[in-house]
């Protein structure tokens, strides 16, 4: 950790995740000086109470790391789930850390994302994580979207996904031939990661978890990779579910390089084949790790605004 001198301008930089909330401190010229993580939080969690509570709980453990390093000028926070309304969020954030509400911006993570990989109008981002979207920032500053409506109705792709398939194939065969899962390595880690063979311990992890846990399964299908054919094929069904997203953004908008990022993405070499394969071979595909926490402290940081406005019919 940097030492930070006490007149220095400092910007918050926040990416929430349904796995993991990063946040950075960025000084004035950009430099990185801090940085940590707590648990994951989405946007959607503000329905309902207990979702406040603990998206609440979750801010106040993350702005008081933050303070043991320093306190921000500003802040720019991105959620996924994200619809618009940010004021009980920005107040949060404001109280917590001792800051004007006006001071504190709340948006969509995966418009951070865009814009720490490429210039307006440049390129389309393919983000997986615990869900996918895919997502471009253009030319006018407009930030469009393909995918990215939750992991109940698709975000193919990503690790809630993989998971999902993974104990849906599982189970299917368990029904036809019971005991079945004893000679899929497939199986025996994915029983490992919940606890147990039987059925209760499924039906607790799948039910009884948030999605980013949930998400989290997916290191189990991809690490039995290599042993077994069934979580190769569920890697490569993947790989398809994300390029389908890249391939609408071409189609709607034309060709442009795309870049693939996200810790669902990085799972296992399989997913990226795959997707390169389904991709028409004159679009350039990259594959990068994106820091948007550390984007958008430097956004805060240095009190800019996003140059892009939301696209309502495209939100969810």
């Amino acid at each position: 950790m940097a030492i930070i001198h006490p007149t220095s301008r400092l910007g918050l930089g926040i990416d929430a995740g349904g796995t993991q909330t990063r946040w950075a401190l960025a000084s004035a010229d950009g430099t990185i000086v801090a940085e940590g993580h707590v648990g994951g939080l989405t946007a959607l969690q503000m329905a309902s109470e207990t979702g406040r509570a603990a998206v609440h709980a979750s801010f106040t453990a993350l702005c008081a790391a933050v303070l043991a390093a320093g306190r921000p000028d500003a802040v720019c926070a991105g959620l996924t789930g994200f619809g618009g309304d940010s004021v009980q969020m920005a107040h949060w954030l404001a109280t917590l850390l001792a800051i004007a509400p006006d001071a504190v911006t709340v948006r969509n993570d995966i418009e951070i994302a865009c814009l720490d990989t490429f210039a307006p109008g440049h390129g389309y981002l393919v983000y997986a994580g615990t869900g996918s979207i895919a997502a471009w920032v253009d030319q006018h500053g407009q930030f469009q979207r393909a995918g990215g409506r939750g992991v109940l109705l698709d975000d193919g792709g990503g690790g809630y996904w993989i998971a999902r398939e993974a104990l849906r194939g599982i189970w299917r065969r368990e029904d036809e031939t019971p005991g079945a899962w004893r000679d899929s390595p497939l199986a025996q880690a994915v029983f490992a990661h919940v606890g147990g063979s039987d059925w209760a311990h499924s039906r607790q992890f799948m039910y009884g978890q948030d999605r980013g846990t949930i998400g989290r399964l997916a290191l189990a299908v991809a690490a039995s990779a290599e042993a077994d054919p069934e979580a190769r094929r569920i890697l490569l069904d993947a790989g398809l579910e994300l390029a389908r997203l890249a391939n609408a953004m071409v189609r709607r908008y034309g060709l442009r390089p795309v870049v693939l990022a996200g810790r669902a993405a990085e799972l296992h070499p399989l997913l990226v084949q795959s997707m390169r394969a389904e991709l028409p071979a004159h679009v350039p595909l990259q594959q990068k790790t994106v820091r948007s926490h550390h984007a958008a402290a430097r956004i805060a940081a240095q009190a800019r605004h996003f140059p892009f406005h939301r696209a309502d019919n495209h939100h969810e």
